[in-house]
């Protein structure tokens, strides 16, 4: 049974998505992170239903919260339960050959983070799990417990960007093996920091050992770069690809793809941020950096 919150997640950038994603009010557009499908809601009011959109997500809870919520704003809303570096295999079986805009949130949304027993959250005791599909074979239970400890240590180093404790978080993370919960590692992970920093940090500790451990067991830098490459095939000349990215490694990955690829003008050399407004209104967006390229051909 689909859980369901009175608060949908907020989506971010919506007035800067508006503006430079949608050249044509009756264009294709895929949104490859439907999530809750806030960004598609916006996109039908936006062009009064006009537009055809594909929403893909890999999580089906939350596209069945999308799908209640849009039932009644338009017929042109198809969506699909996919990886979005499926998208090829997506676009071919609804026989779309060509699209006027790629979106991608690359964040985690409000129901993921409050979901039961999804463990993505430090805040509570649930299963270590943190998995985007739920049916994928490897969570974060297993890389915890079977992972070396270099490889612990650079994905918190790389992913996590724990510079300083890298190491010591991962030794701590093999001494209290078996790791099977949330607050399991959390405890591990204290033990890997001085207590100044547990105590003193601006942002809870185990922030950035979570983050790394998401990133890895959903493999999404790998993911980012095989899904830029496969837009190319099914964009119209004068169509646009919009990234909302949260993670510095993320922005690395969209920057230099589009800035390294002749067939693309990058429009955004310097990321468009949220404004203050909205970072005041959605706290979750004021790590959001949105990168925007328009495909010119070959």
């Amino acid at each position: 049974m689909v859980r369901k919150y009175n608060d949908f997640h907020k989506s971010v950038m919506v007035e800067e998505i508006l503006s430079y994603l949608i050249t044509k009010k009756d264009g294709v557009y895929v949104d490859c992170t439907a999530g809750e499908g806030g960004h598609i809601k916006a996109i039908l009011e936006f062009t009064n239903s006009k537009a055809k959109i594909i929403g893909v997500d890999v999580d089906y809870e939350v596209l069945e919260i999308a799908e209640q919520r849009l039932k009644d704003l338009s017929d042109n809303v198809v969506l699909i339960k996919s990886s979005y570096k499926d998208i090829d295999i997506v676009l071919r079986g609804l026989d779309i050959d060509k699209v006027d805009g790629f979106l991608m949130d690359l964040g985690v949304s409000t129901f993921q983070l409050k979901g039961e027993n999804r463990g993505f959250t430090f805040t509570k005791d649930e299963p270590l799990d943190m998995r985007m599909d739920t049916e994928a074979k490897k969570d974060a239970a297993y890389i915890v417990n079977n992972y070396s400890q270099e490889e612990l240590r650079r994905i918190i180093f790389e992913y996590g960007e724990e510079k300083r404790f890298a190491y010591s978080i991962s030794k701590s993370i093999i001494k209290s093996r078996p790791i099977n919960t949330t607050q399991d590692l959390v405890s591990a992970i204290r033990k890997g920091l001085p207590s100044s920093i547990t105590h003193d940090r601006h942002r809870h500790f185990a922030t950035k050992t979570f983050q790394a451990l998401r990133i890895e067991v959903n493999e999404e830098l790998k993911n980012i770069e095989e899904t830029l490459v496969k837009f190319e095939n099914f964009l119209n000349t004068g169509a646009r690809v919009a990234v909302i990215s949260f993670h510095s490694l993320e922005d690395r990955i969209i920057k230099n793809f589009f800035k390294n690829n002749e067939r693309y003008n990058f429009l955004t050399p310097k990321p468009i941020l949220p404004s203050q407004e909205e970072i005041k209104y959605n706290s979750r967006s004021r790590s959001a950096k949105l990168r925007v390229a328009e495909y010119i051909g070959v």
